[in-house]
This record gives C-alpha cells, sequence and structure tokens, in this order.
C-alpha cells in the first residue's frame, strides 16, 4: 500500500462549544443566589452592564422638609458670620455617622472555649489554677471532649498531675454539661452527677454495656445483672436522654439560607408558577456607550474594539438570564402538571418522574432539564423542596395498575411504624407484606434501606416493654 501526501477540502458539521454557549449553560444551571452573585462580578467588569432603574439600589428615604430647613437655617447662620461653611461639613458626616449598619447588631455565638473561659474566671481565683484551666480549654476539642491526657499535659505545661486533676475537675462542673470528658462513659456519667441520677446500677451499665444499649440487648443486659427487662429500659431511657455530644450547640455549623428560585402557589383552583427574579437583578446596557459606538468616527480602533467586544459580551449574558427564566418557568410548568396530585394531597401522592417524561413534554433535551433543575428549589403549598426530589423512581402497584415513587413508599413505611404497636413493632417482614397487601410488591432488603434512610431504627430497638 502506497502512502502519499496531498489537500483537499471536506465540509463536515460539528458542535463547537464556544465561550458564549458555555456561559448560557453555566447561567441555567446556577441557583438564584450564585446568579445574583454572577451578576455582581459581571457588573464590575463589564462597564457596558449596568442595573436597570427599577433595580437599581434605593437610597435611604430622606426627610425633604427636613433637609430643606436644615439648608436654609444654615445658610442663615453663614450670611450672619455665626458659623461658616465647614459646619455644613460637619453636619453632613455627622448624618453619615448615624446611617447605622444592621450587620452590627446580629448576635455573635460565643465558641465554646470563649463560653468555658468565661464561666472559668468565675469559679477559679488562684493565679495558677487560671493558667492550668487555661491550657485545659485549649486542648477541648469542638465536640467538648479533652484530647490529651494529663500525663501528656504535666509533661507539656510542667504541672503536677494532682493540679491538672483537680483544676479538671473544676472544667467539667461547667456548662455544657460533660464538657472536659476524656471519652464517653465519662462524659455521661459527669451529666449524670449533675442531674443528681448516678447511681451504682446505672454506673454499671454504662461501664459495660452501651453497645448493647444501642442495639437494644436490653434482655441480654438484665439475664447478666439479674434484673427485669422493664428496670432495663428505664435505665436505658435516661443514658438515651444524654447528650454524647456536649459541645454540640457550639460546633462551627455552615448557616445556609435557602431562597426559593420558583414559587407555586394555587389561586382559584389553579396553581401559578412565579421565577422568583426578587434576588437576580435586572440588567441593561449603558446610553453613554450606546451612543459612543455609534459615533466610531470619534474613536480610535482599540477603543471602538473593547466597546463591541463588551458589548457582544453584555447582551449574551442578558439574553442568557433571559432564557434561563423562560427555560425554568418551562420545566416547572410540567413538573406542576404532572406532580398536581401530590400538590393537592400531599407526599403519599407524589407520582415517578425521570428527566425523559419533563424533557419530551417541554420539548427540549434532557441534559436541559436536568441543568435546569440544577442547585434550584421550589416553594410549595406542601413545603420546599429541591426541584430533584420531584424526580424519583417507583415500584409497580400491582393493585392500581400504576406506577409508585419511592419518596411514597417512604412515607408509607413511617406512617405504618408510627401507627405500631411499641410493644409489639413491626418487623421488616411484617412491613413487606403489609405493602405487598397492597399492591407493592417490594423486598424486605429494601424496606430495610428505606427505613434507614428515613432514619427509623430496626425493630429490636423500637421495641418497648411493659
Amino acid at each position: 500500500m502506497r502512502l502519499s501526501y496531498g489537500m483537499k477540502l471536506e465540509q463536515t458539521q460539528k458542535l463547537i462549544m464556544t465561550p458564549e454557549l458555555r456561559q448560557a449553560i453555566m447561567v441555567l444551571q446556577l441557583s438564584s443566589m450564585d446568579l445574583a452573585q454572577y451578576i455582581e462580578n459581571a457588573l464590575l467588569e463589564n462597564p457596558l452592564l449596568e442595573l436597570s432603574e427599577e433595580e437599581a439600589e434605593e437610597k435611604p428615604p430622606t426627610d425633604k422638609k427636613k433637609d430643606d430647613f436644615t439648608q436654609e437655617w444654615c445658610d442663615y447662620l453663614a450670611e450672619c458670620g455665626q458659623i461658616d461653611r465647614s459646619f455644613d461639613r460637619a453636619w453632613a458626616e455627622q448624618e453619615e455617622k448615624e446611617q447605622y449598619n444592621l450587620e452590627h447588631f446580629v448576635p455573635q455565638i460565643p465558641t465554646l472555649h470563649e463560653h468555658l473561659y468565661l464561666q472559668l474566671r468565675l469559679v477559679l481565683s488562684e493565679p495558677e489554677d487560671m493558667e492550668i484551666g487555661e491550657f485545659l480549654i485549649g486542648n477541648i476539642n469542638d465536640r467538648g471532649y479533652l484530647n490529651i491526657s494529663l500525663k501528656d499535659a504535666s509533661l507539656i505545661s510542667g504541672y503536677g498531675q494532682h493540679a491538672l486533676e483537680r483544676v479538671l475537675k473544676m472544667i467539667q462542673s461547667l456548662d455544657p454539661p460533660g464538657v472536659g470528658a476524656r471519652d464517653l462513659k465519662e462524659c455521661l456519667l459527669i451529666q449524670l452527677e449533675q442531674r443528681g441520677q448516678r447511681t451504682p446500677l446505672i454506673e454499671k451499665i454504662v461501664d459495660c454495656y452501651l453497645n448493647d444499649i444501642a442495639n437494644g440487648n436490653l434482655l441480654k443486659i438484665a439475664s447478666s445483672l439479674g434484673l427485669t427487662v422493664q428496670e432495663v429500659q428505664q435505665q436505658a431511657d435516661l443514658i438515651k436522654s444524654l447528650d454524647p455530644i456536649p459541645g454540640r450547640n457550639f460546633l462551627p455549623g455552615d448557616n445556609r439560607y435557602i431562597t426559593p428560585d420558583v414559587v407555586v402557589e394555587k389561586v382559584n383552583d389553579e396553581y401559578v408558577i412565579i421565577v422568583n427574579d426578587v434576588a437576580v437583578p435586572r440588567l441593561k446596557i449603558n446610553r453613554n456607550y450606546q451612543l459612543l459606538i455609534n459615533q466610531k468616527n470619534n474613536c480610535d480602533s482599540g477603543t471602538v474594539e473593547f466597546i463591541q467586544d463588551k458589548m457582544k459580551s453584555a447582551l449574551w449574558l442578558i439574553r442568557s438570564i433571559e432564557q434561563r427564566r423562560l427555560t425554568l418557568y418551562r420545566v416547572v410548568q410540567c413538573i406542576v402538571d404532572y406532580q398536581r396530585e401530590f400538590l393537592d394531597r400531599g407526599i403519599k401522592y407524589l407520582k415517578p418522574l425521570n428527566l425523559k417524561d419533563i424533557a419530551e413534554k417541554a420539548d427540549m433535551h434532557e441534559s436541559t432539564v436536568s441543568r435546569a433543575i440544577a442547585n434550584k428549589y421550589i416553594q410549595t403549598p406542601q413545603g420546599l423542596f429541591e426541584l430533584k426530589f420531584f424526580f424519583t423512581s417507583g415500584v409497580e402497584n400491582a393493585a392500581a395498575g400504576k406506577m409508585v415513587a419511592t419518596e411514597t413508599i417512604k412515607q408509607l413505611i413511617k406512617e405504618i411504624v408510627e401507627g405500631e404497636d411499641p410493644y409489639e413493632p413491626y418487623s421488616d417482614q411484617q412491613i413487606c407484606e403489609m405493602l405487598t397487601s397492597k399492591g407493592i410488591n417490594i423486598a424486605r432488603r429494601t424496606i430495610a434501606k428505606y427505613r434507614k434512610e428515613i432514619g427509623i431504627p430496626p425493630m429490636r430497638q423500637r421495641k418497648r416493654y411493659r
């Protein structure tokens, strides 16, 4: 076979991901809050973009009569020579200082260490004890446990173990109950001591049978200790009322405030869809630059090219935002039409749904639907949900001749468990048989999986004893 080189023309079609298309796809996936931040950055980078008049930041209302009176009074005093014009500036500066920032009034939650330091000053007076206390508190982790042994603490700090133990006992008497413990057992016993409920029996159970308590093996504990199962159950209930993480209320958390991207309201038996644009500023093109680009003869080529490039970018962003709104509306409209019974009657009536169903009804690609529902929430008469919540698989209901959504099955399991006799709780097999009698054919292991997902413990842990 001979190899040869040559040139030829060939016409082909292929999709090229342009920067504009990439931006449109990215904008579609953003939530309202993320889109607002993206627009804010775009306003800083592109001088041709600006907020439309109705979206411009409103200035604080001023009392015009007060301003007019103040100005007239200042003019009069200046003419009389009693003040100079610097009074105006001082007055304006004072008014600016009086514009309080509400963020300064948001209460700051103290950390666990700050909370303990404050209490330590109230219970210790000796400087050496304070130093030991501050050292020990510095070695308490966010969960409230001391993460250093007293032997190591003595080697590092130079203080004797007896002094360290004495100050640690003082710290363990502080709030929150159980703080400063070296392990879970000590944490629970400290809390029982503070409640006045520490007895030799419960000490024995905490020391030897915590795993059995967690697994619901009350009969085993009763047999080992020669007690009735009711007596063991009483002690187990007391232990379960304690907090194994004393620093829980001081743990750093991600305070997320969810703003729904879409709101669905029922008006006269019809559902109205409102795309929440409150957090998304409206954009427009700066008129001054529009006039400037129309006068090309007065600008050098570099300036014209820069303005044209920014104009193209600004127009594409505005179109992308509007297209996002229209796409989101169409997708939600299809979801509302399909899940109307859920909106009317609750989660038991949620239907199985997939991306293909909505894509066909909305006449768009599945990937577009997937991007439209990503990172977005919807406020409905049944509560606040992620849009992806509505896309759920299901199993066949033989009795009704239709599919039943996974979330519906979880709700049925929850209702069955809530209605059970606590002294004779249902096993997973019994729940499976009850659902089968309703035409829902589902395996026992699937019941166990769904039960765990909704936070329901197994039968042995739910069982109560008379």
